[in-house]
């Protein structure tokens, strides 16, 4: 696909900018460095959006004529949103809860240029089998996923032995639901 307007990628997540280059997409990449906390009475399930939209609208007073594209994941296990963990510690507890549970991936992403703002987001079910201490301490050693909501990538060695099932879309919790994405930037 091909657009006639420039794009530019809101983040420096390598898989979402592999995601849209195998859309055939042309973009740049600017990640904008905003604070990513948000008001405590926001529900868990609007996170995501307004981090999305936060993070496009830094860029607003640097674009012409381009699109904005942002976007945000979360992981929600029991009502509890499970960040990027701050190091090992906190990768090796998110590990541990989320084993032999199923927990829901929100992405949400935000479309903006001068004119308008479009967002939206994804959720996807993603069950994980019981994972032993070894398996946790191997993926965390090895894969250090401290830049994933939840401590861990669906791409990664992790994805491949632990996830049992997955109700939704798969490029949903690897970052970018690309299905979504691609639709909306046609009629954008």
């Amino acid at each position: 696909m091909q657009l006639k307007r420039k794009l530019i990628l809101a983040s420096a997540s390598p898989r979402r900018q592999f995601l849209l280059k195998e859309l055939g997409l042309k973009f740049t990449v600017d990640p904008p460095h905003i604070d990513e906390s948000f008001p405590n009475h926001l529900p868990i399930e609007i996170v995501p959006a307004y981090l999305a939209e936060q993070k496009a609208k830094a860029l607003l007073p640097k674009i012409k004529d381009e699109i904005v594209i942002a976007s945000d994941t979360v992981v929600i296990l029991n009502q509890r949103i499970l960040n990027k963990p701050a190091g090992r510690k906190e990768a090796i507890q998110m590990l541990n809860d989320l084993s032999g549970h199923t927990h829901t991936v929100i992405t949400a992403v935000c479309l903006l240029d001068k004119n308008k703002t479009d967002c939206f987001d994804d959720r996807t079910k993603v069950t994980f089998k019981k994972l032993s201490q070894e398996e946790i301490e191997f993926y965390v050693d090895n894969y250090k996923p401290f830049d994933k909501a939840g401590a861990y990538g669906a791409q990664d060695w992790i994805g491949m032995v632990a996830i049992k099932k997955i109700v939704g879309s798969y490029f949903t919790v690897m970052g970018l639901p690309i299905h979504k994405v691609y639709e909306r930037l046609r009629s954008f």
